[in-house]
């Protein structure tokens, strides 16, 4: 999730694990204990592309590094913060770095929380900004938080915003699976073949869903709204595995495309491939579009392969959230 909502996050376990004792400092050291672990995003920048995106959202996303850490921190803020013990520092360390890894198995990235272990959570049931999640979470956190540490109301207010943001969270999961349904149905009633589906919600929102769907040769891209009224509709794109040739042994495409869950597709285009991440789906709720949200070049140099995370155009912003608000509405 994004950096405010896990700030929100951390900022409210901390007020369960210590706020009656120490008041806001709670809040300040969880929410400073919710945004560690995405510190990986810039130890990533001192790697290539593919050891940087396989770092992200591992070792500093796991049940190990919330223990490991959470001892150290919550030790080193006892040498400072005299107001409680290590071991209560240590729990709202804790608590600050597990939930936050918690939270964003929820997300299309997913986590490595079981790190060693070579195993992603990703329930794609919620996109990495959701105001609906945050903003009612955050309301009753400020509200707390101009209270007095020993006033009943406080706990209470965290409390509420602890129930109503998780209960949202639940909501997208059934609403994941009754749109998994929606989908299967339609490619049943367009008599369409396919291997696997992947469903997720559009930015910002948990009413637009849409849905990789995998084919021998194609991979398809639909969309569906809780308003809509007429008939899915897929759009087909070609997965062009076989214009890697030989580099698929390469060792760094390899690893790209494990990383990619093998939705990947291929693209040429002025004699460049790129490797398309459908995962993520387009910078556009046009389902043709081939703008894709993670897209990658692969260029030869010195006998190696280069591989270089293609810059997004963030110039149609304006228009692609007026896009995203009308597709909601239905079709």
């Amino acid at each position: 999730m994004d950096s405010l909502t896990q700030i929100v996050l951390g900022a409210s376990v901390g007020e369960v694990a210590l706020g009656k004792k120490v008041g806001n400092k709670a809040m300040l050291y969880g929410a400073i204990g919710g945004t560690i672990p995405d510190l990986d995003v810039y130890i990533g920048k001192f790697y290539d592309t593919v050891i940087a995106l396989e770092i992200h959202r591992g070792f500093t996303h796991s049940i190990l590094f919330s223990i490991l850490f959470g001892l150290l921190f919550g030790w080193l803020i006892s040498l400072w913060e005299k107001g409680a013990t290590w071991k209560e520092w240590s729990k709202l360390m804790f608590l600050a770095l597990f939930t936050h890894p918690l939270l964003d198995a929820h997300t299309t990235w997913g986590t490595q929380l079981f790190w060693p272990l070579d195993l992603r959570l990703a329930y794609k049931n919620i996109f990495v900004i959701d105001p609906l999640y945050t903003l009612p979470f955050m309301g009753f956190l400020l509200w707390a938080m101009f209270l007095k540490k020993d006033h009943a109301k406080r706990r209470r207010l965290n409390n509420i915003g602890l129930f109503v943001s998780s209960s949202y969270l639940v909501l997208t999961i059934i609403l994941k699976g009754i749109v998994y349904t929606k989908f299967t149905e339609a490619l049943d009633q367009q008599k369409l073949s396919y291997t696997q589906i992947e469903t997720r919600p559009s930015p910002l929102n948990s009413i637009l869903w849409t849905a990789n769907v995998e084919t021998d040769d194609h991979y398809l891209i639909g969309y569906y709204s809780f308003f809509d009224s007429k008939p899915i509709h897929f759009t087909a794109h070609p997965k062009n595995h076989h214009l890697l040739g030989a580099l698929k042994d390469n060792d760094k495409i390899r690893r790209l495309i494990k990383i990619t869950n093998g939705w990947y597709s291929i693209a040429e285009k002025d004699k460049l491939l790129y490797i398309n991440d459908l995962r993520f789906g387009t910078l556009s709720v046009d389902p043709s579009s081939q703008n894709f949200v993670f897209s990658y070049l692969l260029t030869k140099s010195d006998h190696t392969i280069q591989i270089t995370e293609v810059p997004k155009d963030r110039s149609n912003a304006k228009k692609l959230l007026n896009d995203l608000w009308l597709r909601i509405k239905g079709n």
